[in-house]
């Protein structure tokens, strides 16, 4: 019985150029025999936990995750009962409703301030970098942060809000750059003390709340990599939070991972032990949301750049991890690698996108002039 799952397995493979036990940087090596069956019955899972218990080992991660997804190999393992519940809660309930909200922050965000110091920019940018004309991360979340300026057209004195500001990258170099308050909206405490101090002498104030609690009136919104955790369910309430709270007159600017397809759960592993209670919007599930609340100007797409931003936050983490290992551990470090690099691999092969979208209340008067 375990010869014919392992044919089935190769065979599965095979169809995206990977061998069991083969000598190139993408081919698995497995570790256990067990990694079979647990895959089999548990899917996703089971292939990340058992990556985690090292069961199986790539030398190239991200190589092997594109060609597996490039290959539609996800969509032919079966999942087992215990996902199908996991699938059925999520549409069956709001699990990103504000009781749940501060959730994300303590599980991801919370982890510590000494893992993201050391895998992100100097900014501290937790979203895809621009990398257009950039060399290295750092270049390429700067031409990040100052697109989302551009396109917003920024003035001195705005008033601007950030919905899930992170560290304050946007708001401090905005406000460093182009002479706008910000008021940064935040989950995370870690986050959220951080910020402040880095942001400290400028305009910028943090606040330690659900996005459902936002109050004033602001010039411009802008929102980067948030939306991912406020669910299908409340992507009208979402919209309806920044309508009321933005001038008639200003922009709304979101930048978001996005999905191919709609869909109500994410990835059990990616659930379990990155983002819980996570989704990525589709274009569908978003222009629903913005009907009659807002008028698209410009849609960007920027996906492939998420590959590279993810190598270098990867490549970052791996060189400091002396320094962070007797904190987090081996098996942490596995499942840190595994996340970064699967999503490299995703993005790779086009499974994921990157948007950023700019809207408005009315219409830009004489039609919004797209910026690059």
């Amino acid at each position: 019985m375990a010869q014919k799952i392992q044919d089935f397995v190769q065979k599965l493979l095979d169809l995206a150029d990977i061998k069991i036990n083969g000598d190139r940087p993408w081919d698995i090596q497995i570790r256990n025999n067990n990694f079979y069956s647990r895959v089999g019955k548990q899917g996703s899972l089971g292939l990340g936990e058992s990556y985690m218990d090292a069961w199986w080992e790539v030398e190239s991660l991200d190589e092997f995750f594109y060609r597996v997804l490039k290959a539609d190999l996800d969509e032919k393992i079966r999942h087992d009962l215990k996902a199908s519940l996991f699938i059925l809660k999520n549409a069956l309930f709001n699990q990103q409703r504000k009781s749940k909200a501060f959730e994300i922050g303590e599980k991801h965000y919370d982890l510590g301030n000494d893992l993201y110091l050391a895998m992100l920019d100097p900014f501290l940018a937790y979203s895809c970098g621009y990398w257009s004309e950039a060399k290295d991360l750092a270049q390429a979340q700067i031409a990040k942060l100052d697109l989302i300026c551009r396109k917003l057209n920024l003035q001195p004195g705005n008033r601007v809000l950030d919905i899930g500001g992170g560290w304050g990258s946007f708001a401090k170099y905005a406000a460093q750059k182009y002479g706008v308050s910000v008021d940064v909206i935040t989950v995370s405490k870690e986050q959220a003390e951080l910020g402040q101090k880095l942001c400290e002498d400028l305009p910028v104030t943090f606040h330690l709340q659900d996005y459902r609690e936002i109050k004033g009136l602001y010039d411009h919104i802008v929102s980067v990599g948030m939306i991912e955790h406020v669910g299908y369910k409340n992507y009208r309430t979402y919209m309806e939070v920044v309508a009321k709270h933005l001038k008639d007159d200003g922009l709304f600017l979101l930048h978001t991972i996005g999905s191919n397809q709609s869909v109500k759960a994410t990835d059990p592993w990616i659930e379990k032990y990155i983002f819980p209670n996570s989704m990525l919007p589709s274009a569908e599930q978003l222009t629903k949301s913005m009907e009659n609340l807002f008028v698209v100007e410009d849609w960007h797409s920027f996906g492939a750049d998420y590959d590279k931003t993810l190598l270098a936050w990867h490549d970052n983490f791996k060189a400091k991890w002396p320094e962070l290992r007797a904190k987090y551990g081996d098996r942490f470090y596995r499942m840190w690698r595994y996340y970064l690099l699967a999503c490299a691999g995703s993005f790779r092969a086009r499974k994921n996108q990157l948007w950023q979208i700019v809207l408005s209340k009315n219409g830009v008067p004489g039609g919004y002039k797209s910026v690059r």
